[in-house]
């Protein structure tokens, strides 16, 4: 049985030049906070990855804070610039939001509602999977006086709409309100600059880009400071303590450096298969639609389809079966069986989210993935809709 891997906005594979670089560097000894000759040496190669890094997307060095995650650098965000904000005591208690965040951006921003005070205004997205921009202009202008941030993601992990962050980051300049993107998928698959976006954070992480799991990267622009949510040695600016992952860093960096000199190569290469894998369904099953759109501000390698008739979590596992990895949505709310709120933010119904499965490609995958899926699909879209008609 062939096996064919389609949920690369999940984890992408540890690409060679990422692992090679985590192996040399993980034969060096020393903790880079060490004043030693040890840590001295790693702290360099930290530094110097750090500066590659900057620039490649567009910012300074030293607005590079280093983490464990997307999630925590997400948290460090909402949370941080929330509670700075109110510390001069002037109440800045909303936090605007898209209605289709990840859950990574969603969940921080709730707890800020439940525990902190705060309310969240997430403002609605479109049929098409991009945010209502006038919706967004009319909660600033009634509200800019108490809006702590806004966060709205540069992609979407789901359906792979890219955001109008340009028009998003005029509305948040002319209140003067600090606008954070989660630009976890777009890192290595579209253009990204930090500088150019308008930002005061933006969040990128290394596993989806093929470096390895367990280190990301908030960018924080440089005089802005936020509360930390962890505390203890100092590291990073005093803003997020703990012993950098010397060797994740290096070999995040090596993966981003490999994926940005070949962008446009990689994204010819992955939008046809796109289109390939969306006309392969169809052309199997007639009633499949495609959840987004399929060409233009979208991300090359995300398609998000319906099958009406059918059970998402009963797809994922036909597919599994035939050797076929996808998914039913974010891979951080796997084991929760409840309805995409990302497909139902953007109109659908309960019924019609439990329904879609997200395939997303990636450099690896190829025609002949295409047409292993092709002979399958049939096959499976048919027993789950056994399986749903009981």
């Amino acid at each position: 049985m062939s096996r064919v891997y389609l949920d690369n906005a999940a984890t992408t594979p540890i690409s060679e030049v990422a692992l090679q670089a985590f192996i040399e560097q993980s034969r060096q000894l020393g903790n880079p906070s060490s004043l030693h000759t040890y840590g001295r040496r790693v702290r360099k190669d930290v530094e110097e990855a750090r500066e590659k890094l900057a620039g490649l997307i567009g910012c300074h060095s030293s607005e590079i804070i280093f983490t464990g995650s997307g999630t925590e650098a997400n948290n460090l965000a909402i949370k941080g610039a929330y509670w700075h904000r109110n510390q001069s005591g002037k109440q800045r208690n909303v936090i605007v939001i898209s209605a289709f965040e990840h859950h990574a951006v969603l969940d921080p921003a709730r707890w800020l509602e439940d525990f902190e005070g705060a309310e969240v205004v997430e403002v609605p997205v479109t049929r098409e999977g991009f945010v209502n921009l006038s919706e967004l202009r009319n909660v600033v202008l009634e509200r800019h006086d108490e809006i702590a941030l806004i966060s709205i993601m540069h992609s979407n992990n789901e359906v792979g709409t890219v955001q109008p962050m340009d028009d998003i980051s005029k509305i948040a300049q002319e209140f003067e309100i600090p606008l954070h993107t989660d630009a976890v998928q777009s890192l290595g698959k579209v253009p990204l600059s930090f500088k150019d976006l308008g930002l005061f954070a933006m969040t990128i992480s290394a596993h989806k880009v093929g470096g390895p799991i367990g280190v990301g990267a908030l960018i924080l622009q440089k005089g802005i400071d936020i509360t930390p949510i962890l505390h203890g040695g100092g590291q990073e600016r005093d803003i997020r303590s703990g012993t950098l992952n010397a060797a994740g860093i290096i070999a995040f960096v090596a993966a981003t450096q490999s994926a940005m000199r070949d962008l446009e190569s990689n994204a010819v290469k992955i939008s046809t298969l796109r289109k390939k894998l969306v006309a392969a369904i169809q052309s199997e099953i007639s009633d499949a639609t495609l959840n987004g759109v399929l060409e233009g501000a979208t991300l090359p390698g995300i398609a998000n389809i319906s099958f009406p008739n059918t059970e998402s979590d009963a797809l994922l596992l036909l597919f599994d079966a035939e050797g076929i990895a996808c998914s039913t949505g974010s891979a951080c709310s796997a084991g929760v069986q409840e309805a995409s709120h990302v497909l139902m933010a953007m109109g659908m119904s309960e019924k019609e989210a439990r329904s879609s499965l997200r395939f997303s490609l990636g450099t690896g995958n190829s025609d002949s993935d295409i047409e292993y899926l092709q002979t399958c699909i049939k096959r499976v879209i048919d027993r789950a809709r056994a399986a749903f008609r009981g």
